[in-house]
């Protein structure tokens, strides 16, 4: 599937952004043959699963310019990579304990020009710095991502139309996993916005900094 399907949903994009969503599939397959970040059987639906499932928290909230974001076990740069295309006023970091990811992280970024993202190798545990929101894909349970990261959402809601807090993208049955924060979270299913059968078990969760 090419990038096409990216246009079907986000028909706005400008040339440079454009541009740089065409050329994700060889970027990646290029160093997915040295570098196994996405499943071999897998990189022929980059667009879809990777790149446009990643794109499912920009229908969720529209990221004010200057906003800051801290992608969580990005592994080859998901949701961040995709996000920090669509969003280049805002500033993404992109954190993965393993280097080879990190690596490639770094490498597409640097392919793509992209001068708003930054990827380090490191354990988030480790990260200090604060950020308007943290996203994830599938990294962690809820609870462990809020409690690792929790020092890292600043609470100062200055400038977006939803409070500071963490954007996950998850899938299939949810229920004991938010517990706690059932009260709190808002789950949205993607599928209410892209329409492939590939996004019926998923979801965006939002839950605000409290």
């Amino acid at each position: 599937m090419s990038s096409e399907v990216i246009y079907e949903y986000f028909p706005n994009l400008t040339e440079e952004q454009r541009r740089r969503f065409d050329a994700l599939q060889a970027l990646y397959e290029d160093w997915n043959a040295k570098i196994n970040v996405i499943s071999r059987k897998d990189i022929g639906n980059l667009y879809l699963h990777h790149v446009l499932h990643s794109l499912a928290i920009a229908k969720v909230i529209e990221f004010a310019d200057d906003s800051s974001v801290m992608d969580v076990g990005t592994g080859g740069g998901f949701p961040g990579i995709p996000l920090a295309i669509l969003y280049p006023k805002c500033h993404f970091l992109l954190v993965d304990s393993i280097g080879k990811k990190i690596r490639v992280c770094q490498a597409v970024i640097e392919a793509l020009g992209l001068d708003n993202v930054e990827a380090v190798q490191e354990r988030v545990e480790e990260e200090k710095s604060t950020f308007d929101f943290v996203v994830s894909r599938a990294t962690m349970p809820m609870s462990d991502l809020v409690r690792l990261t929790r020092k890292n959402v600043d609470k100062k809601h200055l400038i977006n139309p939803l409070p500071n807090g963490w954007l996950m993208l998850k899938g299939g049955e949810l229920e004991r996993e938010i517990g706690t924060f059932k009260k709190y979270a808002e789950v949205t299913d993607v599928s209410e916005f892209f329409k492939d059968e590939y996004f019926e078990t998923k979801k965006v969760v939002y839950l605000p900094l409290s």
